[in-house]
């Protein structure tokens, strides 16, 4: 398939087909890690490495693999990625590795990374492939940012926390604070606060949704509304 518009894999990575907030994928991640912006942040960049470099990989190799084994095919060219994600996060943000922990090697087991490679990847060219792989990805990881700065911003009142983790000792003085005496709500970065979050931020999306979808809905003339009614009588 070569009618591939770019504008709508983009559109549908980031919002109308989020792998988050539409297709529910990956929840468990998202609702373990998100207790920061920087952890979701982390691991929002890790999972959109493995989408990208899958997506590729699977798009180049799409004629070369027989049907009866795609799918184990799929899943070993994604733990292959995964393990040398992995494997870079140790050596370079190491802090950041350990506080993230298993939720790096469980990527593998996120369903939106094998569907990517099973309903988009397996079907188009390369160039298409990444810039889905890089949509959704980068979908993913605004909503794991957004979910963990919510969290972090209510639970402890502070933003950006921990930003050496992953920038350095010059990203030291990045957290942004609501001040000492700020009383933070336990509940937010509690697990329930995560399922809690996470449904707040779907009931925007569909109220968004709802609002564009009947500002796009022609306007019914006068015109129109009577001659329906003459063709009832």
């Amino acid at each position: 398939m070569s009618d591939v518009s770019y504008g709508k894999l983009i559109r549908e990575g980031l919002w109308s087909n989020n792998q988050a907030l539409v297709a529910l994928l990956g929840l468990c991640p998202l609702l373990a890690v998100t207790n920061t912006a920087i952890n979701g942040l982390g691991l929002g960049i890790a999972t959109t490495l493995v989408l990208v470099m899958s997506n590729a990989t699977v798009s180049l190799i799409r004629n070369l693999v027989r049907p009866e084994v795609r799918l184990p095919v799929f899943v070993i060219v994604i733990a292959s990625f995964v393990t040398a994600v992995e494997l870079s996060m140790n050596a370079w943000f190491y802090e950041l590795y350990k506080v993230l922990g298993i939720f790096i090697p469980l990527i593998v087991t996120n369903c939106a990374i094998i569907g990517r490679a099973e309903a988009f990847a397996s079907k188009h060219r390369l160039t298409p492939s990444l810039v889905d792989g890089l949509a959704m990805g980068l979908g993913f990881t605004c909503a794991l940012v957004t979910l963990g700065g919510m969290r972090e911003l209510i639970g402890m009142g502070t933003l950006f926390a921990q930003a050496d983790l992953m920038f350095g000792d010059l990203a030291s003085g990045w957290t942004l604070s609501l001040g000492e005496k700020f009383n933070g709500m336990l509940l937010a970065i509690l697990p329930p606060g995560a399922f809690i979050g996470m449904g707040l931020m779907i009931a925007l999306k569909n109220i968004i949704d709802g609002r564009l979808s009947k500002r796009a809905e022609p306007a019914r003339t006068p015109a129109a509304e009577g001659s329906m009614e003459t063709g009832t009588a």
